[in-house]
């Protein structure tokens, strides 16, 4: 038994739509708190004018009766409200009539640092929009859907899963002024940590069964994160043994946590900590070089509406990621199409490691 989760959309078209096949059957969701992270997702400073535009929040349309699951997939949408300018320049079909709105013209200046290029080149297509649709940053909304309806399930197991931005640049209201001054852009790292979460899940038996080498990738997979640490990550390539590593007490417990929760890829009873490294937002007011993909000559970048900085929203982001992969493995190890047996059997086990 495991979780598992399907997303599409493009940033611009009608809606992001997320599947969530795998949960047991009994679990209470409520809107307010899904829609409440939506919201977190769309704050900080430095966000873009966007940020105004869309005000989203989560429709259901199956898996769910009275708010409790049914144990069949569970379909959540967030309405993207500024299709409305893009109607003409994001119709699945062919549109007809005169072009009108957003999107009517064929991009062909690609941004460096973003998926314009690679894609154009890997799907063999004519207009970059085909390829930044999908790679925009915006249809994480829906992946934040689905992260707080897995933190919804965690909590009946007493996790609770928190991140937040770390106080540097990228989160500093006067290096954004500045930033946006000069038109420029910042980028910055967050922190996720889970409390709560037992010794025990994840796995040393086959690397992808590893909890830390799964929740590296899911962080990872966030747009703009280039850099992804357990515990004390990196830093603890410049210690010795004596000093990097964990005692353990009498209690079973450690007497530190450098190594963030996680050791041999199996979560250790400890805080779970997990740092994201995110590189300054590559749309830019005052464009890099590129070059035109229409005529072959040099050229500036595309420009389109951009953050400034987006280290606060990343924080939620990254906290959806991490509950969305502790709720998968805690799935994979307790089981249970009904949400009493995924309990009783979280129980069960405490009760035999105790």
């Amino acid at each position: 038994m495991t979780l598992e989760l399907a997303t599409a959309g493009e940033s611009h078209g009608p809606a992001l739509v997320a599947i969530v096949s795998g949960l047991p059957a009994g679990l209470v969701l409520e809107k307010d708190a899904i829609d409440a992270d939506l919201r977190r997702r769309q704050q900080g400073y430095g966000r873009s004018p966007r940020q105004q535009i869309e005000t989203d929040e989560v429709e259901v349309l199956s898996g769910l009766r009275h708010g409790r699951t049914l144990g069949t997939p569970l379909a959540l949408v967030v309405r993207n409200r500024d299709h409305e300018n893009w109607t003409w320049g994001m119709s699945p079909w062919p549109p007809e009539g005169e072009p009108v709105g957003k999107g009517v013209k064929p991009v062909t200046l690609p941004r460096p640092g973003h998926a314009d290029l690679a894609g154009v080149q890997k799907y063999g297509l004519a207009d970059v929009r085909d390829a930044l649709e999908r790679a925009s940053a915006r249809h994480t909304a829906v992946y934040v859907a689905a992260g707080s309806v897995a933190k919804a399930l965690l909590d009946e197991l007493g996790i609770e899963v928190v991140g937040e931005a770390l106080a540097e640049a990228g989160a500093d209201p006067a290096a954004i002024d500045a930033a946006r001054a000069d038109r420029d852009t910042l980028g910055g790292r967050v922190e996720v940590r889970a409390r709560g979460v037992p010794p025990g899940l994840g796995s040393y038996a086959r690397r992808e069964d590893r909890l830390d080498a799964r929740l590296a990738a899911a962080v990872m997979g966030i747009q703009a994160v280039k850099g992804v640490e357990m515990g004390d990550g990196f830093a603890l390539a410049g210690l010795r043994g004596s000093e990097a590593h964990d005692e353990i007490g009498t209690d079973k417990r450690r007497t530190s946590n450098r190594a963030g929760g996680i050791e041999a890829g199996v979560s250790n009873g400890e805080e779970i900590v997990v740092r994201a490294a995110m590189k300054p937002l590559p749309t830019l007011m005052k464009p890099l070089g590129s070059v035109d993909l229409a005529t072959g000559e040099a050229a500036t970048a595309l420009v389109e509406r951009s953050d400034v900085s987006a280290v606060e929203a990343l924080a939620v982001v990254a906290e959806a990621a991490v509950a969305w992969e502790l709720a998968r493995v805690a799935r994979e190890k307790f089981g249970g199409d009904a949400l009493a047996d995924f309990v009783r059997a979280w129980r069960a086990y405490l009760e035999r490691i105790s």
